[in-house]
């Protein structure tokens, strides 16, 4: 099993330090969401998840197709403005570009896997359940 852990940086601060893989990063939100805006928000991650997963597989699928790719590069855009007017829907569109001596049919075929990156289909083919628990109180919780 793997586990990612979160926990808050300053006492009644909003920032949390994320512990995940053997790695440490920061999340926070904006200032006008009373945070500080020392690290990417909650949702900056979840789409910084999807466009680390496209451009990886990007790369994964070159080289196990012997396709010479030199970079890629996606850019990730999140309109919010569906996520108030249509509840349920979240907009992202993934902009890929890929640098090589590559053609036109190597461009397509990188730009399919891409599309079906793991984290996409986690995002659009998987139902996720979420079992939230509380732990027990420790000695400096209030009871």
């Amino acid at each position: 099993m793997h586990v990612t852990h979160s926990h808050t940086d300053v006492a009644g601060k909003l920032a949390q330090t994320l512990e995940t893989g053997g790695h440490s990063l920061r999340a926070d939100v904006s200032v006008d969401q009373g945070g500080e805006n020392s690290g990417p928000s909650p949702h900056d991650l979840f789409d910084a998840a999807l466009a680390a997963c496209m451009t990886t597989t990007a790369h994964w699928y070159a080289k196990h197709k012997d396709i010479p790719l030199q970079r890629v590069t996606c850019t990730l855009e999140r309109d919010d403005k569906d996520e108030r007017a249509k509840p349920g829907v979240y907009r992202l569109r993934a902009t890929l570009s890929f640098e090589g001596n590559l053609t036109d049919d190597q461009r397509a075929a990188l730009l399919r896997a891409s599309d079906h990156c793991p984290v996409s289909k986690l995002m659009t083919q998987v139902e996720v359940q979420i079992e939230t628990i509380g732990a027990p109180a420790t000695p400096d919780s209030p009871t």
